[in-house]
């Protein structure tokens, strides 16, 4: 069995609506002791795993005065930048150019290492053609190489000319070395060909076309051209409402068809009998059909003469761009010679702003290289935090052996454990905690908070804290220079030991047994986990608003407003020994 060191986790309200409704005298730690029962929060429900944090996850929104976890904030990218080379890339070249760097950043395909840009140096094939000023000069070509793997481009025939734009090279070839139309090309020569023969030439190339292989991009931008050509036909209708067909409701472009028909007064005239013409599909590869091979004797072949390592695995097929992928069915790389570089995906800075208020609680620089942040607004530096210690208290028999980080709690016996509470703001705080008497869950171990009320110092200066050092000693803090503590007595209603700004405090639990019947019961998850659920309330005079002053509402700057603060807190304090 894995020891369980002490930990806490804050639940954020947003994750179950029924804390947020409860009522506050249900709530307070005041209250009766059946209603504070079935009121306290379970951390073994199913909700409770969505809604626990450890207090370095969680953000703080000053206005509303409340916790903020991961899940209830709202995000807004702010930067889009290449992890590789970090390039910022416009919001606007995304839709052009999709979300990856469009530089000379790729990972490999084989194991996602990063590749890197090498020279290889070809002698010419016939030194005598050369001119005379570059004699013995060979033709450099590059290609990209993985230094975790080995892996080349030159593996599967691709190689550069030159050592920059990688991308818009790799664009214009495909695996084997042969030549591919990028975008713009495929635009232009589509138009050279309607301008020049008219259909005749462009089934001409739709035949060209289904004679070599169509990749994914390819096939989109012929169908998008294809839509868009048939939207703007004024004449495009669909006949498949024979009664309305004059009016041609189910057409794509039909609601601003039908608008025409009302503002330009068409709807009655009777001579608008012409029937509108049917919008047709796509026929040809050149307008984007792409016919359904199912004959893979092909890749049959193939597999009965490869290895098996030569196959691709699914973590690489699916981290291969849809558009760079070799042509099969539906566009899947089936072995490692059909794979390509991967360009890096683009990471995002994010702003977070609270969901109520829609103020920002955290904003990153905008500069890439830089990991500070504008705006961080961490629950750690406006709520105390909490750290757990167990204590040994001396038996009969003298004094406690230490206790060990991680050692099992026995059952029955009362363990005593200190919880110590820092206050990180600079005004002093009113802490009220309220817990079950008994733990929920099947084996329910009792709980007693021996202070449950008590206040926290501000957080002041350091040299504060050295003059006031005699007031310390007589308040408590001479405890550690008088001894260990094994010489010391709990006493309820008194706090244990007091700083600067930090305060501690008993709990004492008795551990439930965890006696099973043989063959009936069985033990859970983690169910052996003592945790306790806590409730914490927090109160302090900040400082007026400065707005309500200055509106001339009558509220002074220098009057103290009182401020509070409430939240549930789990405290895991070990595992319980069995049998």
């Amino acid at each position: 069995m894995a020891p369980l060191n002490p930990y806490t986790y804050i639940q954020c309200p947003c994750s179950d609506s029924a804390s947020l409704g409860r009522p506050s005298d249900a709530t307070s730690p005041t209250s009766a002791d059946g209603d504070e029962e079935d009121n306290a929060f379970d951390p073994r429900a199913p909700r409770a795993n969505f809604s626990l944090y450890p207090l370095e996850y969680l953000l703080y929104c000053e206005d509303c005065h409340q916790i903020r976890c991961p899940r209830c904030i709202t995000e807004e990218i702010a930067t889009y930048f290449c992890p590789s080379c970090l390039f910022e890339v416009p919001s606007s070249n995304l839709k052009s150019e999709g979300n990856r760097c469009t530089r000379s950043c790729f990972q490999c395909p084989i194991c996602i290492g990063p590749l890197s840009v090498t020279s290889i140096e070809a002698p010419p094939s016939d030194p005598s053609l050369l001119a005379p000023d570059r004699a013995g000069t060979p033709h450099t070509t590059y290609s990209l190489i993985c230094s975790y793997c080995s892996w080349s481009s030159t593996e599967i025939c691709i190689q550069f000319d030159k050592p920059n734009s990688i991308h818009a090279q790799l664009a214009k070839i495909r695996n084997g070395g042969a030549s591919r139309l990028t975008a713009k090309e495929r635009k232009e020569r589509r138009k050279e060909l309607s301008h020049r023969g008219g259909e005749a030439a462009l089934a001409a190339s739709s035949e060209a076309a289904a004679g070599q292989d169509t990749d994914l991009e390819t096939q989109f931008a012929n169908l998008k051209l294809f839509y868009n050509s048939q939207l703007a036909d004024p004449n495009a209708g669909d006949n498949g409402f024979s009664s309305l067909g004059d009016l041609g409701f189910s057409s794509p472009s039909s609601l601003s068809r039908i608008m025409n028909l009302y503002t330009g007064g068409k709807l009655h005239d009777p001579r608008a009998k012409s029937k509108l013409g049917a919008m047709r599909e796509a026929i040809t590869a050149d307008e984007g059909l792409l016919e359904t091979d199912l004959d893979e004797s092909s890749l049959i072949t193939q597999l009965h003469q490869s290895d098996f390592l030569d196959t691709a695995s699914n973590t690489q097929i699916c981290s291969q761009p849809p558009n760079l992928g070799e042509t099969h069915l539906y566009g899947a790389a089936r072995f490692n010679s059909s794979l390509r570089p991967v360009p890096y995906l683009l990471r995002t800075k994010r702003s977070k702003r609270c969901p109520v208020c829609r103020h920002i609680i955290s904003k990153p620089e905008a500069k890439v290289q830089t990991t500070r942040f504008r705006i961080r607004l961490v629950a750690g530096s406006y709520i105390p935090s909490i750290t757990i210690r167990r204590l040994n208290l001396p038996g009969p028999n003298g004094p406690a052996a230490p206790a060990i980080l991680g050692d099992l709690l026995e059952p029955l016996k009362p363990v005593h454990f200190v919880l110590t509470f820092k206050n990180p703001i600079f005004e002093s705080l009113k802490v009220t905690l309220g817990a079950p008497a008994k733990t929920p869950g099947r084996f329910p171990s009792k709980v007693t908070v021996l202070c449950p009320q008590f206040d926290i110092d501000a957080n002041t200066d350091v040299w504060d804290e050295a003059l006031k050092e005699n007031d310390r000693e007589s308040s408590g803090r001479s405890r550690r220079r008088a001894g260990t503590e094994s010489q010391f007595q709990v006493e309820v209603g008194k706090i244990w030991e007091r700083g600067r700004n930090w305060v501690s405090i008993i709990v004492e639990v008795v551990p439930a047994s965890l006696k099973l019947e043989p063959g009936r019961d069985v033990l859970k998850q983690d169910e052996d986990v003592l945790e306790i659920p806590m409730f914490v309330r927090i109160e302090w005079e900040a400082e007026g608003g400065g707005d309500d002053a200055a509106s001339g509402t009558g509220r002074d700057k220098d009057q103290k407003e009182k401020k509070e603060l409430a939240y549930w807190c789990v405290l895991g304090l070990g595992r319980i020994k069995q049998g």
